[in-house]
């Protein structure tokens, strides 16, 4: 069985303690990556929708505040996850309930994302392609 490490709070030596936190935030990230695919999908297109804002002069803050909520919302559903298959291995209609409401809150947030997005990007796209004389 794996030891629990030491609470940062524990440590005599704060910086040490939160440098400690630091890596266990990074191996939490390191585990969404490796282990679920719509992360990676998300980030993929975090960066594109970063890469879009810059192309098309849209302010990055609203984006970057999308992406945010977005991406911490899968890591929170990733961790829900985890607990629940850790306490309930076997089927459990609660253990269902917990995960399919987790999902369902990246869902909406992405949704949500998407209708913002739009909303940020297509006039930013309509007048290059005005620019352009691709539509009048």
């Amino acid at each position: 069985m794996a030891r629990i490490p030491e609470r940062p709070a524990q440590d005599p030596r704060a910086l040490k303690g939160v440098l400690r936190s630091f890596g266990f935030a990074w191996q939490g990230l390191a585990y969404a990556w490796r282990s679920q695919r719509n992360f990676r999908i998300e980030v993929y297109l975090a960066a594109l929708a970063l890469a879009l804002a810059w192309v098309l002069d849209v302010d990055p803050v609203p984006v970057l505040l999308l992406i945010l909520v977005v991406l911490t919302l899968e890591l929170m559903n990733t961790a829900l996850e985890a607990v629940v298959d850790l306490t309930s291995p076997g089927q459990h209609p609660l253990a269902k309930a917990a995960k399919d409401t987790s999902a369902a809150a990246v869902l909406v947030a992405s949704l949500i994302a998407l209708v913002i997005g739009a909303g940020l990007f297509l006039p930013a796209i309509a007048e290059k392609l005005r620019t352009y004389g691709k539509i009048p």
